[in-house]
């Protein structure tokens, strides 16, 4: 069964509410290169990124490292809004994490499964380097957790996961913090 080594992206220099597409902060750049060090120690194995640029970043660290490219994919990018006005996709996301995946609408749901199939369809180890909201996906999908948020994983921490092909199971919970929106 392969390993998915799920990276959420380095603090990124804007919020949600602040930039449509932030790249990362000097903290988010360091805690890349400390979370790319860790995983080097993996022996080289597939890279990919959301194409998002926080996650890109994170992914390049140990990119460089391996000298390695990462294939971009955006079936683990961040969960699709439905607008582009900043305050706007802020509330709508603020809402939408407190709730369920019943609860978020057809769309919302469609992009839930598209990054399960996405996951259980790899058949090697691989590192992705992805964002809150997808790893919570994962996370889920691994529990039977309907919740859309079931745990605050920390910037640049790692998740692992197994996939049968079929079905996500948890290795390992990454670290967490309190924030919950990024």
């Amino acid at each position: 069964m392969p390993r998915l080594y799920m990276v959420r992206h380095g603090e990124a220099a804007a919020g949600f509410d602040g930039h449509l597409d932030p790249g990362l902060s000097d903290l988010g750049r360091s805690q890349a290169a400390v979370t790319a060090e860790r995983l080097a120690k993996l022996a080289p194995v597939n890279l990919v990124s959301s194409p998002l640029a926080r996650a890109r970043e994170t992914a390049s660290a140990l990119e460089r490292i391996w000298h390695r490219p990462v294939v971009i994919e955006t079936a683990v990018a961040e969960i699709p809004s439905p607008t582009q006005d900043l305050s706007a996709r802020t509330a709508w996301l603020r809402k939408i994490m407190v709730g369920t995946w019943s609860q978020a609408g057809a769309d919302s749901i469609r992009w839930r499964e598209q990054v399960i199939a996405y996951l259980n369809a790899l058949t090697q180890d691989t590192i992705i380097f992805s964002h809150f909201v997808a790893i919570n996906v994962a996370l889920g999908s691994a529990l039977g957790d309907d919740r859309v948020t079931c745990f605050t994983p920390d910037n640049a921490s790692v998740t692992i996961f197994e996939s049968d092909g079929q079905r996500l199971g948890l290795v390992e919970k990454g670290a967490e913090r309190a924030s919950v929106v990024g």
